[in-house]
């Protein structure tokens, strides 16, 4: 599985980590901001991983900014992308369970080992598939359809 990962000027040092972590754990990781400096706005990052997810580029991703909340807005504005916000494992792993989130989002001011937890959690977790959740997802398309 290929996974994509960006943060902007915040959380560096914990993509690096996430980064080693995961290529440890078999998956391949594609860094969509691999040059950071103090002037990096966090959505054109967020924009190159759902870009490269509607592209099929890859599978999953992984957003990291101050709080994550500016990246999972920015993600989501994207057609057909579930971005889930998540600052424990559990609701790492329902994002992909629940909404089949394509996308998870993190604050990098987590400690460390929650951060790798969540990460872990979210790309092994599988979506359920029950029928309330594929009808929730589809309300939630249809909204944005109606908005056009």
């Amino acid at each position: 599985m290929k996974i994509g990962i960006a943060t902007d000027h915040n959380g560096v040092n914990e993509k690096k980590i996430l980064i080693e972590y995961l290529t440890k754990k078999g998956y391949e990781m594609v860094d969509y901001s691999p040059k950071n400096d103090p002037a990096d706005d966090y959505p054109k990052f967020a924009h190159k991983v759902c870009k490269a997810i509607q592209k099929h580029e890859v599978d999953l991703g992984i957003l990291m900014c101050g709080t994550g909340i500016g990246m999972a807005i920015a993600a989501n504005k994207h057609k057909g992308i579930r971005c889930a916000l998540a600052s424990s494992v559990e609701e790492a792993k329902q994002g992909r369970g629940h909404i089949n989130a394509q996308i998870l989002s993190m604050s990098h001011k987590e400690d460390i080992d929650l951060l790798r937890a969540m990460a872990l959690a979210f790309i092994e977790e599988s979506f359920y598939g029950d029928e309330r959740h594929v009808r929730r997802i589809q309300e939630i398309d249809d909204y944005y359809e109606d908005e056009r």
